[in-house]
């Protein structure tokens, strides 16, 4: 009787004492991003009751819901959350950057409101998982930026290099380039690897080994000339200098020096007009007496006036080129043929 009696009076303050079930949501241990896909590092992360403005919800890095974390959270270097855990219902968040600037959302909305908690004991069979890995930016991808330092989560397409922390590689040096040297070793067989490529992009990495980055500095970016389809023709060796079906292929130039095979055809007038002349002469009148002629038989001789005959000269145009040639001109320098360019940084995701 008496064992009853406590066993009901135990149960009684079981179900009087409060009951938690905890949950999280797909922000906990996400990487977070500005509109420009630039990871917000050190960002702020507030959690605050579903329906109202600003009044804060606990979270807590257990699923017992006993140690509660700071609200706002941090975020840390590259952007990303703690896990956290919370009470099972509807939560609103907002998130602001290292500088307390509130980020955008949709509509002008001041957060995110009204978001399912996901657990086991709210229908989620297990737990809310993390964010569509799809819609990240994932290693590999480049990115402009208008800026000239580093950002972080991400390295400089400079053609300097990559490697672990005791790499001695001169852009980045650190143990979080392991994903993108994986990468860059596997899809361009061109980027130099010091000592030569050993047996995998894992094992040089372990090795202390750096990979080169793509050398953007200068350069616009343009498309495969295939991209998975048959190649379109638009760059070709001929004009590029490279094969435009090979990823990392670098061509063109800055300016360019015409060749006489590459001058549109056309001539330079230099003839002379040499219609032909003559000298004109008259001839001389004798009195009569001249020449000893006297008396009556003595006449005065006229000869009529005249000409040479008709003849041209053979002029011919000489020039320090040669016979029918006309002086040169020009420089024969360069010439530019950049097009109306604006210049950013780019960057590759780490």
């Amino acid at each position: 009787m008496i064992k009853r009696f406590f066993l009901t009076l135990a149960l009684s303050f079981g179900l009087m004492s409060p009951s938690f079930a905890a949950g999280t949501i797909p922000f906990s241990l996400s990487q977070q991003f500005d509109s420009l896909g630039k990871p917000l590092a050190n960002c702020f992360f507030y959690i605050i009751q579903a329906g109202t403005t600003s009044t804060p919800q606990s979270a807590y890095q257990d699923s017992a819901l006993t140690q509660a974390l700071p609200n706002p959270m941090r975020c840390d270097a590259s952007g990303r959350l703690p896990q956290f855990f919370l009470a099972d219902g509807l939560i609103k968040v907002r998130i602001a950057d290292k500088n307390g600037v509130a980020q955008a959302y949709p509509n002008g909305a001041n957060g995110i409101d009204n978001i399912q908690v996901i657990g086991p004991s709210g229908g989620g069979g297990g737990g809310g998982g993390g964010p569509d890995p799809t819609t990240l930016l994932q290693t590999g991808h480049m990115e402009l930026f208008y800026g000239s330092g580093t950002l972080s989560g991400f390295v400089r397409c400079n053609g300097r290099t990559i490697g672990s922390s005791v790499s001695g590689a001169t852009e980045r040096a650190n143990a979080d380039t392991s994903a993108l040297f994986n990468y860059l070793w596997g899809a361009d067989a061109n980027l130099v690897v010091s000592g030569g490529r050993g047996a995998s992009a894992a094992a040089d990495f372990a090795a202390n080994k750096t990979i080169t980055l793509p050398d953007c500095r200068g350069r616009t970016i343009a498309g495969l000339d295939d991209m998975g389809n048959a190649a379109a023709g638009r760059l070709t060796s001929s004009y590029f200098g490279a094969v435009a079906t090979t990823l990392g292929a670098v061509g063109g130039a800055e300016s360019q020096t015409l060749t006489i095979a590459q001058m549109p055809s056309h001539y330079h007038s230099a003839s002379i007009l040499d219609p032909g002349h003559t000298h004109p002469f008259s001839a001389a009148q004798f009195a009569a007496g001249a020449f000893g002629i006297s008396g009556s038989s003595a006449q005065q001789v006229n000869l009529a006036s005249s000409a040479t005959a008709s003849a041209t000269t053979g002029v011919r145009v000489t020039s320090s080129n040669g016979l029918d040639t006309t002086n040169s001109a020009g420089g024969g320098l360069p010439h530019p043929i950049v097009a109306p360019t604006i210049l950013t940084t780019i960057y590759i995701k780490l």
